[in-house]
């Protein structure tokens, strides 16, 4: 099954490496890279490392996408990203060695013109003979409308495509009413949708549960160290990784839906898409860069994670 993911509003991430980084002052930076980012390009690169074919689409600077175009040529990505003019924003994450604390510096992006989402819907509509599965990740940039992926969402499913939704906000609460197969807010993104804080795992489970229906059929919750609470309407499980040192923390959460899909690809059981998921997420925390470590470290982290069934 060919899998695509749409990134509306790419990145190119300049992490930099700071010895306990000070507010205000002059820090001397260890090292510097520049990675091509955006939550769906993340996910693409970790489905193409476990060996999926991939495809990815969505709005690009012309004036500095080769670094996107090299990352795709080195993983084998198709790329249906539609060019327009101008450079993609560049975001800056400060990374402090000492306290495996990560600062973000994010630009909002330009809009990309009524001209691109034309394009960018007949990509869409092409790459649906395709790919079996969409998956929308990241936020909408100023110029789109909070409703750009619901509306997305009911031409997807219009051909019966599964579609995988990763946003927050506004734009999560508009796409719940067009029925994505599957999201994946995180424990403050959930939060913020039910509109209060959820503190004890319990809330956390009735507020997935509830936006559970015909259409989406499966919620998972990420919530950090805690693990991810994977729910369904016929069954609950809680997955734990275990205490392992924290390199970063970017792209983790895309991780696990790319290890979402792959489990859902496979067509295995919730709790197994649980493990593989969690080991997932456990292989971008534990290392830097957007590349999967080779797969008998997938399995002993799949072995190291812990599922628990929740008790209703």
């Amino acid at each position: 099954m060919k899998i695509a993911t749409i990134t509306v509003n790419p990145a190119i991430d300049q992490t930099v490496s700071v010895d306990d980084f000070q507010v205000g002052k002059v820090n001397r930076s260890q090292w510097m890279r520049f990675d091509a980012g955006g939550k769906g390009v993340n996910v693409a690169s970790f489905l193409a490392d476990y060996g999926m074919d991939v495809a990815v689409t969505g709005f690009l600077g012309d004036e500095n996408a080769d670094v996107f175009e090299r990352h795709f040529a080195r993983k084998n990505i198709t790329d249906r990203f539609i060019r327009v003019p101008g450079e993609t924003r560049i975001n800056i994450k400060i990374m402090d060695e000492t306290s495996q604390v990560t600062t973000d510096l994010n630009t909002p992006g330009q809009a990309p013109g009524e001209y691109a989402v034309s394009r960018f819907y007949e990509q869409v509509e092409a790459m649906m003979e395709a790919c079996e599965c969409f998956v929308l990740s990241g936020n909408l940039q100023a110029g789109l409308p909070s409703t750009f992926y619901a509306d997305l969402i009911k031409l997807l499913k219009s051909k019966k495509c599964r579609v995988v939704l990763d946003t927050s906000g506004d734009a999560l609460a508009d796409s719940l009413k067009a029925g994505p197969n599957l999201i994946k807010p995180n424990i403050h993104e959930l939060s913020g949708l039910v509109n209060k804080p959820l503190t004890e795992i319990k809330d956390v489970y009735r507020s997935a549960s509830s936006l559970l229906n015909d259409e989406t059929t499966l919620v998972v919750v990420s919530m950090g160290a805690s693990g991810a609470l994977f729910v369904d309407k016929d069954q609950a499980f809680v997955a734990r990784p275990p205490d392992l040192p924290v390199k970063s923390t970017v792209g983790a959460g895309d991780a696990m839906v790319a290890g979402l899909v792959a489990g859902i690809n496979k067509k295995l059981p919730l709790q197994d898409c649980a493990r593989l998921a969690t080991a997932f997420s456990l292989s971008a925390v534990t290392r830097l860069g957007r590349d999967l470590p080779k797969p008998e470290v997938i399995e002993d982290f799949k072995k190291q994670v812990a599922i628990e069934p929740f008790k209703k």
